[in-house]
């Protein structure tokens, strides 16, 4: 069974190669793209490296797919879909400040449940 990345990889692989209605994509020509290396990209290819979810943005608008193409076990709904493909023009910054927003909302919404649970038992 593969690894997350040995999937994503393999996928990055297979849109490389079939990129064009099959006419596919040199590893040169993606890192021009991506602005990287080829040894870059074959190292993605191979899971030596593991790419970012800024680079899986930029691979998914060169190849024309979601994000989530890179995660086939993954059904993502339109609306986050559409939050993914925003978060992949944001800054670090700007990427630790909406985590931390997320994590606050999961703590408030457990507490709430803990709260509800708690009156239940009452």
């Amino acid at each position: 069974m593969k690894n997350l990345y040995e999937t994503i990889g393999a996928r990055i692989k297979q849109l490389r190669t079939e990129y064009g209605e099959g006419i596919g994509m040199s590893q040169d020509e993606l890192a021009y793209k991506m602005k990287t290396t080829a040894n870059t990209i074959s190292r993605w290819e191979g899971a030596v490296y593991k790419p970012s979810a800024m680079d899986l943005h930029r691979l998914a608008k060169i190849f024309g797919v979601s994000i989530s193409a890179f995660f086939p076990n993954m059904e993502t709904p339109q609306k986050l879909q559409g939050l993914m493909s925003a978060l992949g023009e944001l800054g670090e910054s700007d990427l630790d400040e909406i985590t931390q927003y997320a994590l606050y909302r999961k703590a408030r919404r457990e507490l709430e449940a803990a709260k509800k649970a708690k009156k239940a038992k009452k």
